[in-house]
C-alpha cells in the first residue's frame, strides 16, 4: 500500500520499521499453553476456579496470547490510539491460530458497540478484526449483533460478578441469518467472558446453533 511505503509500519514494542509487531517482539508474546480448560482456557491450578461455571450460552472461548507484554501494547494501541492500520496483522494471527486450532464455524459476528462509545472511539476494533478475518479465510461476516444500552467498559468494571450485571441484556439480534447457524464471535480481548456469554445468550434466542468466541488475547 502507498501508505505503508510513506509511513512504513513499525513495532509498537520495539519501534523497528517493518511490522506492528517484529518477529523477535512477537517470538517474546506470551501464548496460552495446556493445561487450560477446555471451554475457557483458564489455566488450570489447585485454586483457580474456571469462568466458564458463570457462562450460560457460550460454548467455548479461543485466544492465542495471554493480554499481557508485547501484545498487551499493541492492543491498547489498536484499541485507543487510533492503530486501525494493525487489524490486518492481528487477523493474521487469529487465522493462524485457527489452523492449528481449528473451529466449526458458518458465519462470523463482531462483538458490537454501542452507538455513543463507537462515536466516541471512532471505530469498532472487534469489526476491524472480523472484516479482516473474514477477508483472509473467506468466511461470512455478519454485524448481527446491537448493543442496546450504554455500560462502563468491561476493564473499569470490578468483580466477575460487576461484570455480568454490567453486559445482562444490553444485545440484540438485528439479523435472522444466525439463525441455524455455528457462530463464531470476534472480540479483541476477553476477562472473565461476560460480554461473549451475553453476545451467545443474544444469538441462541435468535436461533443460532452454537456460539463459539475468538479473541486476541485473554486475561489471565
Amino acid at each position: 500500500m502507498a501508505l505503508d511505503f510513506l509511513f512504513p509500519p513499525r513495532c509498537t514494542n520495539c519501534g523497528r520499521e517493518g511490522e506492528y509487531i517484529c518477529n523477535e517482539c512477537l517470538s517474546q508474546a506470551s501464548a496460552i499453553k495446556p493445561p487450560v480448560c477446555p471451554t475457557c482456557i483458564l489455566p488450570i491450578t489447585g485454586n483457580r476456579k474456571c469462568d466458564c461455571r458463570f457462562w450460560q450460552s457460550l460454548d467455548r472461548l479461543s485466544s492465542p496470547y495471554v493480554f499481557q507484554g508485547v501484545i498487551r501494547k499493541a492492543v491498547i494501541q489498536f484499541k485507543f490510539h487510533n492503530l486501525r492500520a494493525i487489524a490486518p496483522f492481528f487477523a493474521t494471527l487469529l487465522s493462524r491460530y485457527l489452523t492449528t486450532r481449528p473451529i466449526a464455524y458458518d458465519l462470523i459476528v463482531p462483538v458490537p458497540l454501542h452507538k455513543k462509545r463507537g462515536r466516541e472511539r471512532g471505530y469498532n476494533q472487534a469489526l476491524l478484526l472480523a472484516k479482516e478475518l473474514s477477508k483472509i479465510n473467506g468466511a461470512r461476516l455478519e454485524a448481527a449483533l446491537k448493543r442496546v444500552y450504554y455500560a462502563s467498559s468491561q476493564v473499569n468494571s470490578g468483580s466477575a460478578s460487576d461484570r455480568r450485571k454490567n453486559v445482562k441484556g444490553a444485545f440484540v439480534c438485528t439479523d435472522s441469518a444466525v439463525t441455524g447457524k455455528r457462530i463464531l464471535l470476534i472480540d479483541d480481548v476477553a476477562t472473565t467472558g461476560a460480554t461473549l456469554d451475553s453476545c451467545a445468550t443474544t444469538l441462541k434466542k435468535a436461533g443460532a446453533s452454537t456460539v463459539q468466541a475468538l479473541t486476541l488475547a485473554r486475561e489471565i
